[in-house]
This record gives structure tokens, C-alpha cells and sequence, in this order.
């Protein structure tokens, strides 16, 4: 074990500083290319200024904030469920949330002027928390590999009648309202700006520290509720920590940017293979390694159809669908 952690705390440390290179980096990178001195104290023309301080700042900032809880979200939810595809946009997490954002955005957005940020934040909030129960109830009581058919089976039934469900309210949708559902349902950093930077500061820092607080305890969940339960741990109250946690943050995540899927798969599997299976290493990690994937799948997004902007979801999804595909390709191979 002190071998682990002297390896991985300074790979934890070259984790973080790269993700501050790669933010500022990413922060001069756009359809509109900014000069280094801005960091340098020479002071910039006002248009650079403009655009890196109220577009490319707040953008970039929320690409971390949301990287790292969905990240976080999808490490938790897989120790929780004790199952490597356990993912929020997998098991209709995401898009659970998406479909109550949905309804929020067609009968009640524009009837509560002023509110329809937190409408949003609460609709996504209850649509994940409804899915992660149902999910959480259905899994209850199959292990092994019955487990991950449950689990992925019950995944796409969600996810097909949430989409559904989601077509019915495109066809009432006004022109407006089926414009925005439409940008919006494919993932988007876009419309970031402070004020919706303030929320994400708000509710995603707690959602995150929640769930780096149950890492030592999911360590111990691994054994088994039986032996977790002899060994001291309350395993219902770690249940609901986890489950309102991921909830809040993934819930959040969807109302804020839209469905950005596979990085809470992604991710998780990816550093297991160099940290292992203990959480109070992985969790951090993936906080990390998600803030920097969805940095350069938004650094993507906006750069190479410029000045047009391709939807973040899109790119993460061209990278994460291939990866489980091979996932599911290698677990086939290793039953024969």
C-alpha cells in the first residue's frame, strides 16, 4: 500500500498540473485565436480580452466542473453497484435527467421569469434521482454476470422509453423550444457563461466532495453488503450518500450542458488499469482525467469545423462508443 500511494500521488500531482496547462492552453485555442501575453501582464486588445474573460473562461471552467462529476459520478456508481457498466448515460441516468429537463422546457419554461436556470437544475435533479432508484431496485439481488445483463437490459429500456417519451414532446414543441431541445439533447458547453458557472461552483464542488468521502467506504462495499455490514459499515446510509450525490451532480450536469455521454465509462475503466481498484486513489484520479478529457473534446468541438461548433456529446461519444464496443468485444472473448 505505501508503495501505491507514492506512485500515485506524484502521478496524481502531474495529473493536476497538466490539467492547468491544458486549460490555459485550451483557453487561446478557438475560432478566434488569442496571444499568450494575455498571461504575460501585457494588456490585450479589448476584443481578446472580451472574448477570453466572458466566453472561453466560464466555458472551460464549467468543461472541468462537469468532466470531473460526471467522471466521479460513474466511478462511484460502479463501486456502488460493484459493476464496470454502471455509467449514468448506460443505465438512463442521463437520460432520465434530460427527459424531466425536457418537460421543464416545453409546459413550463417562460412561466417563471427568472427561474428557469434553476427549474432546469431541479427538473434534471429529480429525473436522475427517479431512474437511479428504479435502476438501484431492479439490480437488487442479482450478482455476476446476471448482473450486468440486468443492469444494461434495464439501461435500454429507460433509455428507449425516456427517448420516446422525449420524441412526444418534440412534436408539441414550438420552433423555438424544438431548436433548443434539439442543440441541447447533443451536449453542448456553449452556453456557459458566469452566471450559470455560479450554480455549477454552488452544487457540483459539494455532489464531488459527497462522493470523495465515500471512497474508503466503497473500498469496503467491495466485499459484500454481508461482510461490509460485519466489518462496521452502514451500508443503506452509503446507498443514499451515493445515489443523491451522483444524482445532484449528474442531474445538474444535464440541465447545465445536455447529455455528454461515456465519460463516466470511459474514464473509470482507463485507470483501473494503472491504479487499481481502490477508490480513494481512483475517484480523485478520475475527477482529474475527466475534467481533461472533456477539456480536449470541447477544445475539438469548437476548433475544427471553426467558425461552426460541432456538440461536445457528439465528439465524447465518437470516443467512448468504440471503446465499449472493445469492452464488450474483450469480455466475449475472455468467456470463450
Amino acid at each position: 500500500m505505501s508503495t501505491l500511494r507514492t506512485t500515485t500521488l506524484p502521478t496524481l500531482l502531474v495529473m493536476l498540473a497538466g490539467l492547468c496547462a491544458l486549460l490555459t492552453l485550451c483557453s487561446l485555442v478557438g475560432s478566434i485565436g488569442l496571444s499568450p501575453t494575455i498571461f504575460l501582464g501585457v494588456l490585450p486588445a479589448p476584443l481578446e480580452w472580451q472574448v477570453w474573460s466572458e466566453v472561453r473562461l466560464p466555458r472551460l471552467l464549467l468543461a472541468v466542473l462537469v468532466g470531473s462529476t460526471l467522471a466521479a459520478g460513474g466511478t462511484a456508481m460502479q463501486g456502488l453497484f460493484r459493476n464496470p457498466l454502471a455509467d449514468p448515460t448506460l443505465l438512463g441516468q442521463a437520460s432520465g435527467a434530460g427527459l424531466a429537463v425536457s418537460i421543464w422546457i416545453v409546459l413550463f419554461n417562460g412561466r417563471f421569469a427568472g427561474f428557469e436556470l434553476y427549474g432546469q437544475f431541479f427538473a434534471g435533479f429529480i429525473g436522475a434521482l427517479l431512474v437511479t432508484l428504479v435502476i438501484f431496485h431492479i439490480g437488487h439481488g442479482y450478482q455476476g454476470r446476471e448482473s450486468t445483463i440486468t443492469l444494461l437490459l434495464a439501461g435500454l429500456v429507460i433509455n428507449t422509453l425516456t427517448g420516446a417519451l422525449g420524441g412526444i414532446l418534440t412534436y408539441l414543441a414550438s420552433e423555438e423550444q424544438l431548436r433548443q431541445l434539439s442543440l441541447w439533447g447533443m451536449g453542448s458547453l456553449s452556453s456557459a457563461e458566469w452566471s450559470t458557472l455560479g450554480v455549477a461552483c454552488l452544487v457540483l464542488p459539494l455532489a464531488l466532495w459527497v462522493l470523495a468521502r465515500c471512497a474508503a467506504d466503497l473500498d469496503l462495499f467491495q466485499l459484500g453488503e454481508v461482510s461490509a455490514h460485519a466489518a462496521g459499515l452502514d451500508s443503506e446510509r452509503l446507498k443514499n450518500r451515493v445515489v443523491l450525490a451522483s444524482s445532484l451532480g449528474v442531474g445538474l450536469c444535464v440541465a447545465l450542458t445536455g447529455i455528454i455521454g461515456f465519460i463516466g465509462l470511459l474514464i473509470p475503466h482507463c485507470l483501473r488499469l494503472y491504479f487499481g481498484p481502490g477508490h480513494r486513489l481512483l475517484i480523485p484520479a478520475s475527477m482529474l482525467c475527466g475534467a481533461i478529457l472533456l477539456l480536449l473534446a470541447d477544445t475539438l468541438a469548437r476548433s475544427l469545423t471553426s467558425p461552426a461548433e460541432i456538440p461536445v456529446g457528439l465528439v465524447t461519444s465518437v470516443i467512448g462508443g468504440p471503446y465499449f464496443l472493445w469492452l464488450l468485444l474483450g469480455r466475449k472473448a475472455r468467456e470463450f
